[in-house]
């Protein structure tokens, strides 16, 4: 029975230390905040980029928020929903965060969503995950996405595909799990609706090497090429493209355009100079908000990227965001977070891509580009811009119950064959 007792106040200790976690921070004029990120696998290179967006964002701020010191902590994922699940434990019941910004990919998104639920004292901002089931479907009230979905991020171009390229019949090739599900989606809806055809579907898991047989099992009579890979598979499935001597136009996913794959070193200007695609970001815009931003990220990561990768973007967009709530509930996160929240979600504020706000389901409302891969004079590949989709919500413009109707994104749904 003493053995029992000790077990049941050590358990009981270790409870009240957890739950003062929040209050000796106030108390010493600290806020923890973790940052989760992919550092190994695939899209390392992603997660870098990501992890120099929540930084610089900081370090605008001199690393304070509502008059207190922003204690950093990191970890690392490798884009499997375990792993980001494991690692956001780490930063919140091991180092005691009271912010969370992250993950980046899809359906570490989801996993993390759902871990969230089990700690309501903690605020979760998103990364740059951008599955649509993350926030569209059973949303958790203390996790915010104010870098938009990967639906959101191909608005207007079906259309552009269709109306302005003539393209008619699409192959698509992705990966497979839930962001590239959200991003087929997005193409899909008004691509489909206006008369086109998707004829073919080809699924990949994250980190496949070899597109020998997916490049073969293409057919012939198709426009173009709808690719939405990232990191290394994209790089690896556009050389092997390339050799394999490849001609079909490309139609890109937003992460399959993005600076993470364009910086690229090897001959991938003939795959992709001409590729149009869409997403949160645009190279070559020329609002002063983009161009001040794409100055700081050069001044502070000379060896960064030409210009901020999506990642860099929606992760200083997302840290932005938790520091300005901060400021406006001057750091008081004594009431489990409640206030904080609150002023998260009627936060509206200007971008480095224009102004954003989260609908009632915490997901961001912001603008989309439609773009063109082209190259710069100094002989960098940038996405140009074409158009730009003002103030896009997560259902497209189409009322939230015939959306709905849809139902999640998936392998099969939607279809249009």
């Amino acid at each position: 029975m003493l053995i029992s007792r000790r077990i049941v106040m050590a358990a009981a200790l270790a409870a009240s230390t957890v739950l003062s976690t929040g209050a000796s921070h106030a108390a010493d004029g600290t806020i923890k905040m973790g940052v989760l990120a992919t550092l190994e696998g695939a899209f390392t290179v992603l997660g870098e980029d990501a992890m120099r967006g929540a930084k610089l964002a900081l370090q605008q701020h001199d690393n304070k928020a509502g008059g207190k010191t922003i204690e950093l902590s990191t970890a690392s994922s490798d884009a499997s929903p375990d792993s980001a699940v494991k690692a956001a434990r780490k930063l919140v019941e091991q180092d005691g965060v009271e912010v969370l910004i992250g993950p980046l990919s899809g359906s570490e998104g989801i996993a993390v969503k759902d871990y969230s639920k089990t700690k309501p004292e903690v605020t979760f901002l998103n990364g740059s995950s951008a599955a649509q089931d993350t926030t569209l479907f059973d949303p958790s009230p203390n996790f915010f996405r104010f870098s938009t979905d990967g639906v959101q991020w191909m608005a207007g171009l079906g259309e552009y595909a269709y109306n302005e390229k003539g393209y008619k019949r699409v192959a698509t090739v992705a990966e497979d799990y839930s962001f590239p599900y959200s991003q087929v989606e997005g193409f899909m809806l008004p691509f489909c609706k206006l008369g086109g055809k998707v004829v073919a579907k080809s699924w990949v898991p994250i980190g496949n090497k070899d597109y020998s047989s997916v490049i073969a099992s293409l057919p012939d009579d198709v426009d173009a090429i709808y690719v939405a890979l990232g990191g290394a598979d994209a790089v690896n499935f556009l050389t092997q493209y390339q050799q394999a001597g490849g001609q079909a136009p490309l139609i890109g996913g937003s992460i399959t355009v993005d600076q993470t794959v364009l910086s690229a070193k090897g001959n991938l200007k003939d795959a992709l100079i001409g590729t149009i695609a869409a997403g949160p970001t645009a190279d070559t815009w020329d609002d002063p908000r983009w161009t001040k931003f794409v100055e700081a990220y050069k001044e502070a990561y000379p060896d960064g990227f030409p210009v901020p990768s999506l990642f860099a973007h929606a992760y200083y967009v997302n840290t932005e965001a938790a520091l300005r709530a901060l400021d406006e509930v001057n750091g008081d996160l004594s009431d489990g977070g409640k206030k904080f929240r609150e002023a998260l979600s009627k936060l509206e504020f200007d971008t480095p891509t224009g102004p954003v706000k989260v609908d009632k389901n915490r997901n961001g409302v912001a603008n989309i580009f439609v773009t063109e891969v082209v190259e710069s004079d100094d002989g960098h590949l940038v996405n140009k811009v074409i158009k730009v989709a003002e103030n896009v919500n997560q259902t497209l413009g189409e009322p939230e119950d015939e959306f709905l109707k849809i139902g999640p994104a998936s392998r099969d749904n939607p279809d249009c064959q």
